[in-house]
């Protein structure tokens, strides 16, 4: 299974379409548990949404949980090295290519920190990239492997 989350009219042959409101496929809410069994998805598409949701845990926590072990989290998100984080009012948490220390696996921040945090998510970095665009906008592509036993 794949899912496209965020989906608003931007879908995705082959993904489920999954949103807070319609033309969704799925209507959810994931601000709360997702709508998954855990390791049942084995791909993420999370274009321009995840500065929507206001817990970051709590949403690569639930990627993680509902990816299999080796599934991918696909992310685009405006950073904090640009003006688009805080273009939108509706943006609710902020990123930066720093901020997913705290969620890879080995890295120094998430074995320090994770646990006292909350954080169960292990993910390794496969890519990322970043594209300034000409309004000032700056977007970071990443994407994520969740690491998980077999």
């Amino acid at each position: 299974m794949k899912w496209n989350i965020g989906s608003c009219d931007r879908h995705f042959p082959g993904f489920l379409n999954i949103d807070i409101a319609p033309p969704a496929d799925l209507i959810a809410d994931l601000t709360k548990r997702w709508p998954a069994d855990d390791s049942t998805v084995e791909h993420i598409r999370a274009l321009d949404i995840i500065e929507h949701l206001p817990d970051k845990i709590h949403t690569l926590n639930e990627a993680w949980r509902v990816l299999v072990p080796g599934g991918r989290l696909e992310i685009e998100v405006p950073t904090t090295d640009g003006h688009g984080w805080a273009q939108d009012p509706t943006h609710v948490s902020y990123w930066n290519r720093n901020s997913f220390f705290y969620f890879t696996a080995g890295d120094p921040h998430r074995e320090r920190f994770g646990a006292h945090y909350g954080v169960v998510a292990r993910f390794k970095v496969i890519s990322d990239s970043q594209t300034r665009y000409p309004d000032q906008v700056v977007k970071l592509f990443i994407l994520l492997e969740a690491v998980k036993p077999q």
